[in-house]
């Protein structure tokens, strides 16, 4: 849990009920991580999988619909990305 807060720059009190929802609607499953039970580990179930396949869809589909060179819209990120972390 605490990779995932880290990528998507969500503190660990913001994430939890989301992941909480997530798996009451089954989409994942939380558990205690054997090897350090102070660590989630989070896990997809089968109808989160699928739902991650149809969502992996989704990037190429916006790049396409945006008409804008990959490399500009990387340095837009890149941009973006600068923005999220100096509001931190």
């Amino acid at each position: 849990m605490r990779r995932l807060s880290e990528l998507l720059a969500l503190d660990p009190g913001t994430l939890s009920p989301l992941l909480k929802r997530l798996e009451t609607i089954g989409y994942l499953r939380r558990e205690r991580d054997r090897a350090d039970e102070r660590s989630l580990a989070i896990t997809l179930t089968e109808s989160g999988q699928a739902l991650r396949e149809e969502a992996l869809k989704i990037p190429p589909a916006v790049v396409a619909r945006l008409g804008m060179p990959i490399e500009d819209l990387q340095k837009l990120h890149t941009s973006l990305t600068q923005v999220i972390a100096a509001a931190l």
